[in-house]
């Protein structure tokens, strides 16, 4: 028997990356081993209801007996990616699987250490995809995420309930605010944008600014300015100071230094154009850095201001 989910809508995804409530589960009959994988819709704006997550189905091949043995096989599946172009990993790239484990009711799965450079939203949605996924394994309750053995101590919580799901009504926007973000537009050259952001319970400004630059441009002619991959790991204001933190993890596999370049520039000029904020300092790592990877990082006391003066 399987179960089959319901789609995880995005304002519920922000609540639950502090803490919200859960909702109900649906149930259907079908071949024993065709599963639902869960995925990223790559463009959210497009997406059926505003949902953050979605199904794509996987056959998997005979031979795994015991529900821990399944599990793994649906993580392995899940690891490799979708097929629909219009969906993504939930996973950074270079994510490995350690291992599987089932006591009781409970699977415990425990991801490499690049899963660690995951945080905020992009924590929960990788977070849900695996208990969603695994939530169709008729002896499944609980699902337990680890990393390199260890929890990850900044989620609110470690163990997930396959039962419960989570929903979350438009009222839960709590404000808006209006910025400009960059994106490159045909010939290449970073464009302003300017939209109005919703603001869900538990955002921030420039988190929402991050997010919306991740899910890409509103405006047709203009092109996404993140590469696949690339993932800001925490951002907050200090002092009129934004600092946003990045992973050397997540070098790997980037694409070309041009590309790493415009995506730098493009945070600090979006994230510039909020009102609150004055600076923009960029950490590899946990540290103040003047490189991330072959890229040199602006220097938010000396680079561009909000006045847009060097």
């Amino acid at each position: 028997m399987k179960k089959r989910w319901m789609a995880v809508a995005l304002t519920a995804i922000l609540l639950m990356a502090v803490g919200g409530a859960i909702g109900t589960v649906s149930v259907r009959q079908e071949s024993a081993n065709v599963y639902d994988l869960y995925f990223v819709e790559r463009n959210l704006r497009a997406a059926s209801g505003g949902d953050a997550l979605r199904a794509e189905e996987r056959a998997l091949s005979d031979g795994a007996d015991s529900t821990a043995q399944q599990a793994e096989a649906l993580m392995a599946e899940l690891l490799k990616g979708p097929v629909d172009q219009t969906l993504k990993s939930p996973f950074p790239k270079g994510t490995g699987l350690n291992s599987v484990e089932q006591k009781g009711t409970e699977i415990h799965v425990d991801f490499s250490a690049v899963y660690g450079t995951l945080s905020g939203m992009d924590l929960t949605l990788a977070d849900y995809a695996v208990t969603m996924t695994l939530a169709q394994l008729p002896d499944v309750a609980r699902v337990r995420i680890t990393v390199a053995g260890n929890n990850l101590d900044y989620r609110s919580r470690q163990v997930f309930l396959t039962r419960d799901i989570l929903f979350a009504p438009k009222e839960d926007v709590v404000g808006t605010v209006a910025v400009q973000l960059y994106f490159p537009n045909e010939d290449g050259a970073l464009t302003p944008e300017d939209r109005t952001l919703s603001l869900y319970e538990g955002d921030t400004q420039v988190s929402a600014v991050v997010r919306a630059l991740e899910n890409g441009p509103e405006t047709k002619e203009l092109l996404p300015v993140l590469p696949d991959g690339f993932k800001v790991r925490k951002t907050w204001l200090e002092e009129g100071t934004c600092y946003v933190s990045l992973s050397s993890a997540l070098l790997d596999g980037q694409p070309d230094p041009a590309s790493l370049t415009q995506a730098v520039a493009s945070l600090e000029q979006s994230l510039l154009s909020l009102e609150t904020v004055e600076d923009v300092c960029f950490l590899v790592d946990g540290e103040l850095s003047e490189t991330y990877g072959p890229v040199k990082l602006p220097d938010g006391r000396d680079g561009f201001r909000r006045t847009g003066h060097p």
